[in-house]
């Protein structure tokens, strides 16, 4: 190239014209990348801000042992109103003992997320929370329960009435209602889990007697001379009251024990912050998942609306289930948050499941805590109609198309839940993690009459 081209072809580049476009090609390609640009360093300080593993497992279990800790707390203000109660019977004394058992669910009923990821729990769970139960096996019922039943023996044992009952063919001595007798002889009994005769059912029952009132108004409506010798209703009210004294014991001893397995070196504890690879962020998920879709959306509350039956509500004897599943989804919010709110307005709170998600995907997380807070809302509502207008019971009685729709949207919410902890599941790239089902939502078929 000559001198003098070389000196046309820099005149050219110099031309304002031509400096102006290449000006603005350099601020095109600028822009075009600029979104590509921003959304890695985006990630990156997405990825550096992830908490660690381990301490959102140390929140998790802080979370459960201050949870169990309160259940336990609230258990033994419940002794205390229910030893007044036997030494005092009166309608006074039983209505404070009934406020005690409800106020306890609050805080146990939180609880439950940490079900199904959890071994231990699963398999203590059933000593304190077994439902339904065949109230017969307790106490007397009345004539419209029936005497016998097909599958259980033990149907209307009433154990409060007798001193020798038939347990699996063999005679067992009830002379003294023990904590023996309860829960080894009698809980569970020849394999048949509506044998509960422990955990807050069982105290339940004899606290407020049948719901005769099927899908109509009203709750369970035992009278305190049931528990007094002096002027007895009901018949054996000396071991009536013997047996709600000693359940009760019996349950805060499950709770403290409970308690202990999430303290410094609890066993529940050290599975959870000490499990290899992803062990301990699969728990959290677990129970998440499974308390929300087979649980909750169908065992507890699907199958109960398909049937239109009021046996199938979790605390039937008090007209409470509205405030049981409205602290479950509590007790999920509390857990992926990573905060709980304890009874005395504190806070256990740190690094949580949600923080691991937003690290990963934040469109992700935003959408599970949305799922979330649509369920709580759902329940909210569930709740507010269940003490303003009509219980549970009554919300999924045949016929009743608007409490059955406000049942079946907290359902419906409940399951678009279950939808997205799978998408976090699988952004956190966890192994396959296998929900609770339930044959109420998958295979209604298999649940409704034929």
């Amino acid at each position: 190239m000559t001198d003098q081209q070389t000196n046309l072809n820099n005149c050219r580049a110099l031309n304002p014209e031509n400096l102006e476009a290449s000006v603005k090609s350099k601020v095109l390609r600028l822009a075009s990348a600029l979104p590509l640009l921003v959304a890695s360093a985006a990630a990156a300080f997405a990825e550096s801000a992830a908490p660690k593993q381990a301490d959102v497992l140390e929140n998790y279990a802080n979370i459960a042992e201050a949870n169990y800790k309160d259940s336990l707390a609230a258990a033994k203000k419940l002794q205390v109103a229910i030893e007044k109660l036997i030494a005092e019977p009166s309608e006074a004394t039983l209505k404070a003992a009934r406020e005690a058992w409800l106020i306890s669910r609050v805080p146990y009923t939180q609880t439950e997320a940490f079900r199904f990821g959890n071994p231990i729990i699963d398999e203590w769970e059933g000593k304190v929370n077994a439902w339904p139960l065949d109230e017969g096996l307790i106490d007397y019922v009345a004539a419209s329960y029936g005497d016998d039943s097909p599958e259980n023996e033990l149907y209307v044992a009433n154990v409060i009435s007798k001193k020798l009952i038939k347990v699996n063919g063999k005679d067992v001595d009830a002379s003294k209602i023990t904590k023996s007798l309860l829960a080894d002889d009698l809980h569970e009994a020849g394999g048949v889990e509506a044998n509960v005769s422990t955990g807050y059912h069982a105290v339940e029952f004899l606290l407020w007697g049948q719901d005769l009132n099927g899908t109509g108004p009203g709750a369970g409506n035992r009278p305190p001379t049931d528990f007094d010798p002096k002027n007895c209703t009901g018949g054996n009210c000396d071991r009536r009251a013997q047996y709600l004294s000693v359940v009760t014991d019996l349950m805060i001893d499950d709770l403290k024990w409970m308690a202990k397995q999430w303290g410094k070196n609890g066993a529940a504890r050290l599975a959870v912050t000490q499990a290899t690879g992803t062990n301990g962020v699969r728990a959290i998920f677990t129970g998440l998942g499974s308390l929300t879709y087979g649980e909750m959306a169908g065992e507890r509350m699907k199958l109960g609306l398909l049937l239109h039956d009021p046996e199938e509500e979790h605390d039937c004897f008090a007209d409470n289930t509205h405030n049981s599943h409205y602290y479950n989804v509590i007790g999920i919010r509390n857990i992926y948050f990573g905060e709980y709110t304890r009874p005395d307005g504190s806070k256990v709170s740190g690094p949580s499941a949600s923080d691991l998600v937003r690290a990963k995907d934040p469109e992700i997380d935003k959408r599970v805590r949305a799922a979330i807070n649509n369920t709580v809302e759902k329940m909210g509502v569930l709740k507010q109609r269940a003490e303003t207008k009509e219980r549970y019971d009554q919300m999924i009685a045949h016929g009743n198309t608007e409490g059955n729709a406000v049942v079946q949207a907290a359902i419906d919410a409940l399951v678009a839940q279950a939808k997205e902890l799978e998408r976090a599941i699988a952004v956190l790239k966890l192994e396959a993690i296998q929900f609770e089902g339930s044959h109420s939502l998958d295979e209604p078929g298999k649940v409704l009459p034929q």
